[in-house]
């Protein structure tokens, strides 16, 4: 085996093979588990590094298995898998950190981070999946493996957000296997390549890529949260913070807005895919899911159902720049999908730290909230205002070129709808603010569980990952010119889109 391929395969170890050991420790082996979880996550991320500078000095990295004849097991690294491959990489290592001291003297700890370990191995198949096939296979592994974190409660509440989000992407994936069988028929097996592939069946086809396009669309517009498809996010909030964090910022959402790329861009072609009339449609559903989520999000009183929703609304901005014919927008669309997964992340472990801390659930709970935990405050203001797109902000640098990118494609209403969306997410991101650092506190929080000393608001382990995510939300902008920013990673990939044309 060359040593390209043993680097891919050894990515997706780093996170199987302490998983599946984590999974029969018993539960009092604390360190072993937790040395473990970081030796994965610590690996991960070092590994993908090596792989971005393979990448960028012009090295190929894949692995290829043949399962039957005419279907393969293909995972490569290319620089549109990277971004999301790096995007995990970095924020499991903060997520792990923050599971280990939320979880601290929890039943069924091993069970939870074994599972937690598959979720990322899914997520890095995903991204460096080589066809649909393999695609597919991570995309339903990922499934199967974030129900069980759903459902960790075992509350009937759990339960039940479980069930729908089985019931939601289950039927996902079954619409998605149904498009890749018949795309199948209709090519064989053919990878993933620049510019699509699908434009060779030429004009006979186009009814039928037509609706392939739709079941594809449909099947990782489930994960997506695309409206009308996005009614099991909102369920899935019964979730501890870290799997919310994860489904919202890392893997779930993240997996299907990647997937939707995958489809225009290295399936069927950006260029095919607007002659077929498909870019506009699917811009339109992006828009309605942006305005319909942040009008949700208004009327929360649960702040983690009040981000899911904000979830919502987000997630569609990258599912709107894939749509928007031009390099702008896709720049906008690809950079948003980095930008927006470290801005949620720093609200859901925000969230989770008034949880935990003080027992606070709602927003209407938030009175004082900045006085008594003000570095967690200031890290979900951060992120909030990021995601309002405040200046100095990675939601600036989105928004700016998304924004670009509708006026380059002629589509101007879409940049009304981004417009509209920014001030919505003012209207339910600053009543929370200003809660939290205006109002007074009350005279006892619902149920504080640890006392404050003198600046230590909370346990460590859960002020450092929102705090550390909330200065990548500045350095994201401050820096975003710079060689090895994720704009700079997002100009790259859509330069190869469309032909060189570097915006």
């Amino acid at each position: 085996m060359a040593l390209n391929e043993a680097l891919i395969l050894a990515i997706l170890a780093s996170s199987l093979v302490p998983g599946l050991i984590i999974f029969v420790l018993a539960e009092s082996r604390i360190r072993l588990r937790t040395t473990l979880n970081l030796f994965g996550a610590v690996a991960k991320l070092i590994l993908v590094g090596v792989l971005l500078a393979g990448v960028s000095a012009g090295e190929i990295y894949g692995f290829r298995h043949t399962v039957l004849p005419g279907l393969d097991l293909v995972v490569k690294a290319d620089a549109l898998a990277l971004l999301f491959a790096t995007l995990s990489a970095v924020l499991w290592l903060f997520t792990t950190l923050y599971a280990i001291g939320y979880l601290e003297g929890s039943p069924h700890r091993s069970r939870f981070f074994g599972f937690f370990s598959l979720c990322v191995t899914a997520t890095m198949g995903i991204a460096m999946a080589g066809n649909l096939f393999t695609f597919f296979v991570f995309y339903e592994l990922l499934t199967l493996a974030t129900y069980p974190l759903v459902v960790h409660r075992g509350t009937p509440q759990a339960m039940r957000g479980g069930t729908v989000y089985l019931a939601y992407t289950l039927g996902g994936g079954a619409l998605l296997l149904t498009g890749i069988v018949w795309l199948h028929g209709l090519t064989g097996s053919v990878d993933f390549a620049h510019g699509g592939y699908l434009s060779a069946l030429g004009p006979d086809y186009g009814g039928q890529l037509q609706f392939v396009f739709l079941l594809l669309i449909a099947g990782v517009g489930v994960k997506a949260a695309l409206v009308p498809l996005h009614g099991w996010l909102p369920q899935a909030m019964v979730a501890p913070a870290p799997v919310s964090a994860l489904l919202h910022a890392v893997a779930v959402v993240k997996a299907g807005a990647f997937g939707v790329e995958r489809i225009v861009y290295e399936v069927y072609g950006v260029e095919f895919a607007q002659s077929l009339d498909l870019l506009t449609p699917l811009a339109a559903v992006a828009a309605v899911t942006i305005v319909w989520g942040s009008f949700r999000a208004l009327f929360q009183n649960d702040l983690k159902k009040r981000l899911a929703y904000s979830t919502v609304s987000q997630v569609s901005y990258i599912v709107l720049g894939t749509a928007l014919f031009g390099p702008v927008g896709t720049v906008g669309g690809l950079v948003h999908l980095v930008h927006q997964g470290i801005m949620k992340i720093t609200l859901f472990f925000c969230a989770g730290n008034y949880a935990e801390t003080l027992g606070v659930h709602k927003v209407s709970e938030l009175d004082g909230a900045g006085r008594r935990m003000p570095l967690t405050t200031l890290a979900f203001s951060i992120a909030a205002l990021g995601m309002m797109g405040a200046p100095l902000t990675a939601g600036a640098v989105s928004k700016a070129w998304l924004l670009d990118g509708a006026a380059e494609a002629g589509m101007h209403w879409a940049g009304w709808v981004l417009w509209t969306s920014s001030v919505l997410n003012a209207a339910y991101f600053l009543p929370i603010l200003w809660r939290a650092w205006a109002r007074p506190a009350p005279a006892v929080w619902p149920e504080e569980r640890v006392p404050a000393r003198g600046r230590i608001e909370t346990l460590w382990l859960l002020l450092l990952p929102p705090l550390a995510t909330a200065i990548m939300t500045i350095a994201a902008a401050v820096f975003a010119d710079s060689a090895w920013s994720p704009l700079a990673w997002a100009r790259l990939i859509a330069a190869r889109e469309y032909s060189g044309a570097m915006p």
